[in-house]
């Protein structure tokens, strides 16, 4: 659990900017998105 935190604090994106903020959420779950398909694919 504390692995995931410290992930999640890695990840995060602390910019002022909305634009930046949204293209880092779009690149985090694009990427959240293929690890999914890899993990699906691979069974």
């Amino acid at each position: 659990m504390r692995e995931l935190l410290r992930l999640a604090r890695q990840l995060r994106c602390d910019s002022p900017d909305p634009r930046e903020t949204f293209v880092h959420r779009l690149r985090v779950g694009t990427m959240v998105a293929v690890f999914i398909l890899i993990v699906i694919l691979l069974r």
